[in-house]
């Protein structure tokens, strides 16, 4: 079944970052997007998950047209179908790890999988407060957040650029395990080759088109 879709997608800010984009991803599948810096693999992703809307193309989940939807009903699907990982850790500062990670679960009225935090190694930390904690620690809470949101679709933008080799990969093992159980899908951006060839798909964001590479 296929959830995602993007048409014809281009966007521009002072220059075009991209157009004439078309991808697609079904349940179970996981796409990667690789380039250099600054070629609109961000951008892209954050059209793809109603943050951003393109400057033409229509994206479509579930077959509805994101961007003709109303606001209240944008915010519905980010909150309870997409899960969002930022390089960044975009954490509560003033909450302990498992309090960041409860607030997402009682938004979308979940459980949280204890599982989970022992799949991601943090089970030991999480009554700390986050920012007692190093950045290894603070992004796999976030990935832990998102995921005990029980997101359809998981959108990550480079979710292991603070993570070292081992980690990084035990951390995408849960993610790809992850979608597996839900029948969900990813959408990764990342500059790490290595990492994109674990994905079903491989594409490449390169002089404004994206190439499909594996």
């Amino acid at each position: 079944m296929e959830l995602l879709k993007g048409v014809n997608l281009a966007h521009a800010y002072d220059y075009t970052l991209f157009e004439n984009i078309n991808l697609s991803i079904r349940e179970k599948e996981s796409i990667a997007v690789l380039g250099v810096s600054g070629c609109g693999k961000s951008t892209l992703l954050h059209i793809l998950c109603t943050l951003l809307k393109p400057n033409s193309g229509e994206v479509y989940f579930n077959e509805k047209e994101i961007y003709s939807l109303k606001d209240d009903e944008k915010i519905k699907i980010r909150r309870n179908d997409f899960g969002i990982i930022f390089q960044s850790h975009y954490l509560f500062k003033g909450f302990s790890a498992y309090e960041n990670i409860e607030l997402a679960a009682k938004l979308t009225k979940q459980e949280i999988d204890e599982k989970i935090l022992q799949k991601l190694k943090i089970q030991s930390v999480v009554k700390q407060s986050v920012g007692d904690l190093s950045g290894g620690q603070q992004q796999r809470i976030s990935i832990a957040r998102v995921l005990s949101k029980k997101p359809k679709i998981i959108f990550a933008d480079e979710p292991t650029g603070n993570l070292d080799k081992d980690t990084a990969n035990d951390v995408m093992s849960v993610i790809f395990d992850y979608i597996q159980e839900v029948s969900g899908a990813l959408v990764l951006v990342t500059h790490d080759e290595n990492l994109a060839k674990k994905c079903s798909t491989v594409y490449r964001l390169n002089e404004k088109k994206l190439q499909k590479i594996s």
